[in-house]
Formats: structure tokens, C-alpha cells, sequence
């Protein structure tokens, strides 16, 4: 019997990826508004862990392995705030509003352009510039970080590491007693 093995940082990303682009593809083409509404808090859910494991273990990776790497990080960063005006957006909009369907679209646009650039540079160096039992280690951890994270959008929160391992727990118990109260999809 083999032991199946540990993803690395960079598998474990690109694992998250293929989980998330089916539900953009089914929350872009829904037509029911019950259904498209509970598919937005999944994907949510979803990139919000994703989110915050990538603030607590790829991007201080990505600073110190790359040359240019606070540019690269800080870039990411930003384009992870966008995403989360617009994840904050659709929670306050009711999925029957016109609206819904545009932040729906402009959502999705953002997430598949930034999962694809990420995967075409950031993830691609960083695999290069690091050992592999580095590598393994961030990949364990950002699992570990994601299954503690938050669950909704926080685009005030600290993106830095320290504050947000810190600061993250307490986010997503908050969340997860919110999650339980309301029935929101996990």
C-alpha cells in the first residue's frame, strides 16, 4: 500500500484552484436566483479560506524567495482586496436584484484572471526558487491555515502574516457561529 504524498505549497494551490473554477462556471450560468445566491456564499466560503491560508504562507514565501518579490506579493494582494469588495458587495445584494448578476460576472471575470496569471508566474517561480522540503512544509501549513480561516470577507483585516494568524481564528469562529445561526452553506 503507498503513502499517498504530501502536496507541496504550490500542488495545494493549484488543488484549490480546480475545486473553485467549477462553481464560477456554475455560479456564472445559473439562471435561478435561490441557487445562484447559495453557489455566491460557496464560492465565498471558499475563496475566503483560500485567501486568507495564501496571506499567512505563499505571499511571505514569495517575499522572501523571489528578487521581486514584495512587488509580486503586494500586487496579489491587491487584487485579493478587489475580489473581497466584490465578495462583500454580493453579500449585501439580494440575488433577485438586476444588479446581482453583473457582481456575479465581475466576480468570476476577476477570480479565473487571477488564478490564471498566478499560476502562469508567481506559482511557476516560486517552485523553481524554493526546496522542495520547503515547499512541503508551506503546503501542510497553508492546508492547516485554510481549514481555520474565516469564511466570510474581511477587506479591513491585516494582510500581513503575523496579525493575520493572530487576528484569524477569532474572524472565523465569529464567521462559523454566523454560518451556524443562519444556515449559510460551508
Amino acid at each position: 500500500m503507498s503513502v499517498p504524498k504530501q502536496q507541496d505549497l504550490v500542488d495545494a494551490i493549484l488543488a484549490d484552484h480546480r475545486e473553485v473554477e467549477p462553481l464560477l462556471d456554475e455560479m456564472a450560468a445559473s439562471g435561478d436566483a435561490r441557487h445562484r445566491g447559495a453557489l455566491v456564499e460557496r464560492v465565498t466560503a471558499e475563496l475566503v479560506r483560500h485567501t486568507v491560508a495564501e496571506r499567512q504562507y505563499l505571499y511571505p514565501a514569495v517575499r522572501a524567495a523571489l528578487p521581486d518579490g514584495d512587488a509580486l506579493a503586494d500586487r496579489e494582494l491587491d487584487r485579493h482586496a478587489g475580489i473581497e469588495r466584490i465578495m462583500k458587495d454580493l453579500s449585501r445584494t439580494d440575488p433577485a436584484d438586476p444588479g446581482f448578476g453583473a457582481l456575479v460576472r465581475s466576480l468570476a471575470g476577476d477570480v479565473r484572471r487571477h488564478l490564471r496569471e498566478q499560476e502562469r508566474d508567481l506559482l511557476v517561480r516560486l517552485g523553481s526558487a524554493c526546496d522542495e522540503a520547503d515547499l512541503r512544509e508551506l503546503g501542510l501549513r497553508f492546508e492547516q491555515g485554510r481549514r481555520i480561516a474565516p469564511t466570510r470577507p474581511h477587506p479591513a483585516a491585516p494582510d500581513n502574516a503575523p496579525a493575520s494568524k493572530i487576528l484569524g481564528p477569532g474572524m472565523a469562529l465569529l464567521d462559523r457561529v454566523r454560518d451556524a445561526i443562519t444556515g449559510r452553506a460551508r
